[in-house]
């Protein structure tokens, strides 16, 4: 989920100081493994770090390229490191940044993926998911009120929130559509009534520091990045192909979750959305409890949040191994799960930074761009509701509330949105009762 930018500190017109490559290496390694907290706490750690500590950029440089980075699909928090990288060391300093980013929670989540295949089942571990369950509730109801409080500013919004909600809880729309329907609506809600302005602050000011000569537009860069990431995106699928067959698992999440990297507006939750649409009801490869402990999984490790979907791609395989033994099918769908989900974001980068300065100012994007985040809201609404569903009415259309989770998830709520706890401490005491409730009834 896009998220707020950090609060803005009085621009410095110091110079800046230089930076080799060596001391970025060293800082985007480090950042990979604390960059806990969501997308606004690592973009807070990099506003920190990079703008008011190290001063390797500008204050205004920082905000033009998260606000580029907010327009796009897929972890802003990557691609800002992405672009920030790039800037200081062209294509080689932005594969290294984002890279790393990513890095150690693929490894980290992979262990975890294992751990809870393999002994998920246990009386123990299940008792910690039944603690946990109800928080990852909370942590959803509570992103929908902090993104609705910030996106739902006008009717317009709330109606394209009420009516994203509709279209996917009830009709069953298929994300990428809402995602267009509500750019489009945006974008004829500001033709018709252009008193209204833009929606959402997208646009930074201009910039004091002129942007480095690798940066501005290329037409011979431009096709040699994107022809890379279509041979990198085409090797991956043949040989895929090759070794699993065109209609083996494997090769069926490959494309969908390329799919899904193109769509991801809002973030983790709303792409979560949309592959519990697919995965669980379309594809049949993880169960609703399974994309709840998921997520749950996800919000401890450090990266993007996004990374639940390498979770979806673990566990699709694991379940479904096709001949393979689960763990190696477990691992190649993971890999080429991440793979895909990533590919795209660095392309966003390299293909669209030079061209940024276009987006200045540009009220028709900015216009789009608030219907899709009106539409987000109501998609996570839908997300949160049938969590909320699966943990706290167990029992289906018996509607039996069950006391615990419900306990549960208002104490992790209160939690969160009126204490502002870290999400992982939340999710860490949420399984310590899950436990501890499972040795006592045991």
């Amino acid at each position: 989920m896009k998220q707020q930018r950090p609060s803005e500190p009085p621009a410095t017109s110091e110079p800046l100081e230089p930076v080799t490559f060596s001391a970025a290496l060293r800082f985007w390694l480090q950042l990979g493994f604390i960059s806990f907290g969501g997308p606004a706490g690592q973009i807070a750690i990099m506003h920190r770090e990079l703008v008011e500590r190290r001063r390797w950029i500008s204050e205004d440089r920082f905000l033009h390229a998260l606000n580029y980075c907010m327009l796009l699909p897929g972890p802003e928090a990557q691609q800002l490191a992405t672009y920030i990288g790039w800037l200081l060391h062209r294509v080689r300093g932005g594969l290294v940044a984002g890279i790393l980013f990513i890095l150690p929670s693929v490894f980290i989540l992979l262990g975890l993926s294992y751990a809870y295949a393999a002994h998920g089942g246990s009386p123990l571990v299940a008792g910690v998911l039944q603690g946990v369950r109800p928080v990852v509730v909370a942590i959803i109801l509570e992103a929908v009120l902090r993104l609705g409080r910030r996106v739902i500013r006008r009717r317009d919004h709330l109606l394209i929130s009420l009516l994203a909600f509709a279209s996917i809880h009830w009709l069953g729309v298929p994300f990428p559509a809402i995602v267009l329907g509500a750019a489009l609506v945006g974008w004829l809600a500001w033709r018709a009534l252009p008193e209204l302005g833009a929606t959402g602050e997208i646009i930074s000011p201009h910039p004091t520091d002129p942007p480095p000569a690798h940066a501005r537009p290329s037409y011979r860069r431009f096709v040699q990045y994107l022809a890379t990431a279509i041979a990198l995106w085409m090797a991956g699928f043949v040989l895929l192909v090759a070794w699993r067959g065109s209609g083996s698992l494997h090769v069926d999440e490959y494309r969908f979750f390329t799919k899904a990297a193109f769509v991801t507006f809002g973030g983790a939750y709303a792409v979560l959305a949309y592959v519990m649409q697919a995965a669980v009801d379309g594809f049949g490869w993880i169960t609703q409890a399974q994309a709840i402990d998921g997520l749950a999984l996800a919000e401890t490790t450090p990266g993007p949040l996004i990374m639940v979907v390498q979770f979806v791609g673990f566990l699709g395989a694991w379940n479904h191994p096709q001949g393979l033994d689960p763990l190696t099918s477990a691992i190649v769908g993971a890999l080429a799960t991440s793979f895909v989900t990533f590919l795209p974001s660095f392309l966003f980068i390299f293909l669209g930074a030079p061209y940024v300065e276009i987006l200045r100012g540009n009220r028709v994007v900015s216009a789009a761009l608030g219907g899709i985040t009106a539409a987000v809201v109501g998609v996570v609404l839908h997300l949160a509701v049938v969590f909320g569903a699966a943990v706290l009415l167990p029992a289906g259309e018996a509607m039996v509330i069950d006391p615990a989770a419900t306990g549960i998830t208002l104490a992790a709520f209160l939690a969160l949105w009126r204490f502002r706890m870290h999400v992982v401490r939340v999710i860490l005491a949420g399984g310590l009762l899950g436990l501890l409730m499972a040795i006592v009834t045991n």
